[in-house]
């Protein structure tokens, strides 16, 4: 730890991670969530153990849930963002997943918080946005915090994120999880390896199309181009078409 114009500069992630002055966030650990994610009963385990690491270090412990509105308040962005996420084209289709009372939105009862522990909801990405998280860590006295949890596309990066540009130290801990896929979240379209999460949805569900037409119509037929193009796009129809050249060989 260094002194520098009368602060405490740490040095280390040991230093920046003092138990006494950092938290336990655990993010969207909700049962409608974890119904979507592949070995769903490991991620629970991994996250579990975190969580009672740090329930016996007597770290603090603070919860974040994903909360639907219904759908006659979600707003413009809410309404679009349910229409990407659930793949429909109109809003009369949109299912509120989240809503306060609906069987999806509790937390899973492996990690049920306890009556020392705060439990914050959400409607946004980042856990910090429209919720008390900030002022509850700083009135504590936390200047870091662990995060735990799942869909590290949708809540977790935003709120380290966020975190960081608030100067707090963040640590991320969990078996990272993007788009259902464990580890790195990664296509396998080819050895380029672009990271799926990038593409819009949009352009995800075009690939899946054009690999598809690919592995089926002989070499040289012409095929549908997306709408919209982007490098993303790009990187990864490339490698799909080498794939598809090295099957035909």
């Amino acid at each position: 730890m260094r002194d520098a114009f009368g602060l405490e500069v740490p040095e280390t992630l040991e230093k920046a991670c003092d138990p006494t002055r950092t938290a336990l966030l655990v993010c969207d650990m909700q049962v409608g969530v974890l119904r979507q994610v592949p070995k769903r009963d490991e991620v629970v385990h991994a996250v579990g153990r975190v969580l009672a690491a740090a329930r016996s270090a007597d770290v603090r412990v603070f919860f974040v849930r994903h909360m639907s509105l219904p759908k006659n308040i979600a707003g413009v962005f809410q309404l679009r963002q349910a229409m990407a996420w659930q793949r429909v084209k109109t809003v009369e289709e949109v299912d509120p997943w989240f809503l306060r009372d609906s069987p999806g939105f509790p937390i899973t009862p492996e990690v049920e918080p306890k009556p020392t522990e705060a439990v914050f909801d959400k409607i946004t990405m980042s856990a910090f946005e429209g919720t008390p998280l900030d002022i509850a860590l700083r009135d504590c006295g936390l200047n870091a915090f662990v995060i735990v949890g799942v869909a590290t596309e949708v809540g977790i990066t935003p709120t380290v994120r966020h975190a960081c540009d608030s100067g707090l130290h963040t640590r991320r801990r969990n078996r990272r999880l993007r788009c259902g896929r464990r580890g790195g979240g990664t296509t396998g379209l080819g050895r380029d390896r672009v990271r799926w999460r990038r593409l819009p949805h949009e352009h995800r569900d075009h690939l899946r199309d054009l690999a598809r037409q690919r592995s089926e119509k002989p070499k040289g037929e012409g095929l549908v181009r997306p709408p919209n193009g982007c490098r993303a796009y790009r990187r990864i129809s490339a490698a799909t078409s080498a794939d598809a050249r090295r099957r035909a060989t």
